[in-house]
């Protein structure tokens, strides 16, 4: 169990099989985005940055039945799923229904990315 953030189209991350982004969608976007690479682990859509070596020591994207999701993000993964978002014109949202733009981060900054310990 984690707090986790999801790429989605639907009102509710909940139901985002209901309005999905496509695995073709997230593939075109692997295939396309220098930044991010798939990790060769957890599963074939698991991808992390490109630039980062340990896939285990880095925060990470995965595409789940019609989200894109991510497990303790670090700001730098924030900022990356809000771009991404607007690319699929989707949103960024937390578990418990909070919205996230580059105005409201809702404390995910350098101090949490310490926290975490991650690349």
């Amino acid at each position: 169990m984690g707090y986790e953030l999801h790429i989605t189209r639907a009102e509710s991350w909940g139901d985002s099989s209901k309005n999905p982004i496509s695995l073709e969608e997230w593939q075109d976007i692997l295939r396309k985005d220098p930044e991010l690479r798939l990790a060769g682990v957890n599963g074939p859509n698991f991808a992390v940055f490109a630039n980062v070596a340990d896939p285990y020591k880095s925060s990470w994207l995965d595409w789940i039945n019609g989200s894109i999701d991510s497990k303790y993000p670090t700001s730098r993964m924030v900022n990356k799923m809000i771009s991404l978002a607007k690319q699929l014109c989707a949103k960024v949202q937390g578990d418990e229904g909070e919205v996230y733009t580059l105005d409201q981060m809702h404390g995910i900054d350098e101090a949490f990315d310490k926290k975490l310990g991650y690349e």
